[in-house]
């Protein structure tokens, strides 16, 4: 009998584990990129920062990108859709950061490859060194599965160099510092896939526990 019961356990656990790993791990398999890794611009001047977007083959079904900056040394002056994504939408009333988010219109049609996900048209305030960093504490690349896996891969590709005028001002290290100690209470609202797996791990995790309980419950 005590047999009979510890294997039923060790099939519980080993359900659990099965049906719950892809939930909280990800894939690792796309990211977002800066189109260089320094630019430069007069003061008073704008300048154009492209938000790559590459999933390999894997299937996608859209995507979060939150950029943070130095707004006292840099301001958004624009955001335009790339082409990857059919529905691009953004937010900049954040100081210091830019929210990108892009959707297929059918998640019957997701994407693959690599694209634009958009451009982003700064302005130069004042002469300093700064950084632009992607947050990929928050930013995600959804895959098209059933648990909307984030497969966002973070590399050196997801910071640039931004020099204003002279350069001599200001430096990056002041803008890591203003990110790190402003995200907590300037992010935006969560991303547009957030409530979506908010509902889905609940579910199956009530589902694995019932199933566990009538499993014990059997003699």
């Amino acid at each position: 009998m005590i047999i009979i019961i510890l294997m039923k356990k060790i099939l519980l656990f080993l359900l659990i584990a099965f049906f719950l790993s892809p939930v909280f791990s990800a894939v690792n398999a796309a990211s977002f990129s800066f189109d260089k890794s320094s630019y430069s611009v007069s003061t008073g001047q704008t300048f154009q920062v492209q938000i790559n977007i590459d999933v390999g083959e894997d299937q996608v079904n859209g995507a979060d990108a939150y950029i943070k900056y130095d707004n006292s040394f840099l301001s958004v002056e624009n955001v335009t859709a790339g082409s990857f994504f059919p529905t691009v939408t953004n937010d900049t009333t954040t100081p210091g950061k830019v929210y990108i988010a892009g959707l297929v219109d059918d998640p019957a049609s997701p994407k693959t490859g690599s694209g634009t996900l958009a451009t982003i048209t700064f302005k130069g305030l004042k002469d300093g060194t700064v950084n632009l960093t992607l947050d990929c504490n928050n930013s995600k690349i959804v895959k098209n599965d059933a648990n909307a896996t984030n497969i966002l891969q973070c590399s050196v590709d997801n910071k640039a160099v931004v020099t204003v005028g002279s350069g001599n001002s200001g430096s990056s290290e002041s803008s890591s510092n203003y990110s790190n100690n402003n995200q907590s209470k300037t992010l935006p609202k969560s991303g547009v896939f957030d409530n979506l797996i908010n509902v889905a791990i609940p579910g199956v995790i009530l589902f694995l526990i019932g199933g566990g309980l009538k499993l014990l419950m059997l003699k």
